[in-house]
């Protein structure tokens, strides 16, 4: 029985051993929830009581110290972060902000012309350029078969001119031969009278 006793205080003292050896590697290297269960699950019980060793417990609250503290840290950084990106955010927003006024001015100017110092649709523009462009070609096609009409006026009274100027001509050469032919005869007769006389 003696033995018995001292095999089962050996294999308790051999449990104990390997279970604070779990604690200890627990503590140095697992998550404090980790280290919690470990530190639960492998300490010894008595009478629904866990008996958990002074230097364990130390170490389990300066791990969670140290896991809060860095916690903290880490929320300060990410709540510091927070607040750069909301102002980034908020910077980002008026820059957009900016560039859609200046794409909505942009879009507008690209949509619109101005024209005599009014600023309208480009449908519009192109609307009194076609008018302006259709009535200059109507303006110029009526000039054009006016100066074709005139033209053509213009040569045949040329060219009546031309007839009537050489007729005149020949008339008038016929006149002085007429005339030269009459002279003579004028002075023939002239002549005759004198000698008659």
């Amino acid at each position: 029985m003696v033995i018995t006793t001292l095999l089962i205080c050996i294999i308790s003292f051999g449990q104990a051993v390997k279970n604070q050896e779990l604690i200890n590697k627990a503590l140095s290297s697992e998550s404090i929830e980790n280290q919690f269960t470990i530190l639960i699950s492998k300490s010894p019980s008595f009478q629904n009581f866990k008996n958990i060793r002074q230097l364990n417990l130390n170490k389990f609250s300066k791990n969670f110290k140290d896991s809060l503290i860095a916690a903290t840290k880490k929320f300060n950084n990410a709540q510091l972060k927070i607040q750069t990106q909301k102002t980034e955010i908020k910077k980002l927003n008026e820059v957009i902000s900016t560039a859609n006024t200046d794409l909505t001015k942009a879009s507008e100017d690209k949509d619109s012309i101005g024209l005599f110092g009014l600023r309208m649709s480009k449908a519009i523009y192109n609307s009194i350029l076609w008018s302006i462009i259709l009535g200059l070609l109507i303006t110029t096609l009526f000039f054009l078969f006016r100066f074709k009409s005139s033209h053509s006026v213009t040569k045949n009274a040329k060219s009546t001119l031309a007839e009537i100027e050489d007729e005149f001509e020949t008339h008038k050469k016929n006149s002085l031969e007429r005339e030269q032919v009459l002279r003579r005869k004028l002075q023939d007769e002239i002549n005759k009278q004198r000698n008659v006389k």
